[in-house]
């Protein structure tokens, strides 16, 4: 992944308000790094312009060497369900769905044969052998994080991005998750790119993009 010169720009009546600027960087395959900041640095508006979900007031984004932003909405999310995978604080799990059926709905909005089978595979590897008919209001908020790291990682995507994934859960259950997300990694080579405050969560990471005011700070390591 390459982000060159990413600006985002909101006009506010007769003034501007600059959330991000100017920012470049380059994340090789495989890699974790870690966007870092205080609240209103920018972090969680790069990570969406990052993942196409909004579109910057200047710069690009190249992934699997596509500028996104070359591409109309439906283009975008078509590269999304390819390439990325998504990790959210509030996990983001269907409640009227089993845990079983959250990992496979990517898989069956994709077509893939034996969704079941794939994703049965990945909640007994992320320790959920027992959930796999248990609603999200059923699990605890760490076995919900786990059923989204499954859903995230079940099509093996080539990026993972995670938006304070520990926030959201006590310090002894993050760490399990974090342990989780790079033992993943590894196996899978998926990179990793994390919105975090987490200091234990940062440290894990080979790098560090800290952004302050919306700018990007030289590298932490």
């Amino acid at each position: 992944m390459r982000a060159t010169a990413l600006t985002k720009q909101i006009a506010t009546g007769a003034t501007r308000l600059d959330i991000l600027n100017d920012v470049s960087f380059d994340i090789a395959r495989g890699e974790a790094v870690a966007i870092v900041g205080a609240s209103g640095s920018g972090k969680s508006t790069l990570l969406g312009l990052l993942a196409g979900l909004d579109t910057p007031s200047a710069g690009q984004v190249l992934l699997d060497s596509v500028d996104i932003f070359t591409l109309d909405e439906d283009g975008r999310a078509a590269l999304r369900a390819r390439l990325i995978g998504f990790v959210f604080q509030s996990f983001q799990l269907l409640p009227f769905l089993t845990a079983l059926e959250n990992v496979m709905l990517p898989l069956e909005l994709a077509g893939t044969a034996q969704a079941r089978k794939q994703a049965q595979e990945m909640l007994t590897r992320v320790g959920l052998a027992e959930r796999f008919t248990h609603y999200p209001n059923q699990l605890s908020g760490g076995e919900q994080q786990r059923v989204a790291i499954a859903r995230a990682f079940v099509r093996a995507p080539k990026l993972l991005l995670a938006d304070e994934p520990t926030g959201n859960l006590d310090a002894a259950t993050g760490a399990q998750i974090i342990d989780l997300m790079f033992e993943l990694n590894r196996e899978r080579g998926t990179t990793l790119l994390l919105v975090t405050h987490d200091e234990a969560l940062s440290q894990r990471c080979a790098r560090q993009l800290r952004l302050v005011a919306g700018r990007l700070q030289p590298d932490t390591r």
